[in-house]
């Protein structure tokens, strides 16, 4: 029960971090590019703030409801008198996981910073550097997290 509680609330960090990738690259941002830059990017950073702050926390919940899973089947197979080895797509999904955490990271306390300064100071031409960076890399992250579903999956 608590194994599929876990899995439950995982499953449900990758989706709302997914898809929330999937809206702001593929349908917010083209929707918004047909504004001037004076409106649009104002917008874009504070859909970016909220975003990037609900992002850290589901990431965060993924994490550990992964690590949380991986440590109850590892304690199972000892007190069952087995060993644990992990499998490899956990192994994929773990490493590549923390990669994507760290991308967040950059994006949230690096990246946006800088766009916040740019927006405050109305430097727009800044600002859209800023996002043209920001975009680069959540589709990083948008195409790692689509390989590690597909891996698992397929695995």
């Amino acid at each position: 029960m608590l194994y599929a509680s876990l899995k439950t609330v995982h499953l449900l960090a990758i989706i709302v971090w997914l898809g929330g990738m999937v809206f702001a690259m593929f349908f917010l941002r083209p929707a918004l590019a047909t504004l001037e830059p004076s409106v649009r990017l104002p917008i874009m950073h504070e859909v970016m703030r909220r975003f990037a702050n609900a992002v850290v926390a589901v990431s965060l919940v993924a994490l550990f409801t992964g690590l949380w899973m991986i440590g109850n089947v590892a304690r199972a197979a000892s007190e069952g008198g087995g060993s644990f080895t992990m499998p490899l797509d956990w192994k994929v999904m773990s490493t590549l996981g923390v990669l994507m955490l760290l991308i967040v990271g950059h994006i949230r306390f690096a990246l946006f910073k800088r766009c916040d300064k740019a927006v405050q100071a109305k430097d727009w031409p800044a600002a859209a550097a800023v996002m043209d960076k920001v975009r680069t890399w959540v589709l990083v992250n948008l195409a790692i997290g689509v390989f590690i579903v597909g891996f698992t999956l397929l695995n």
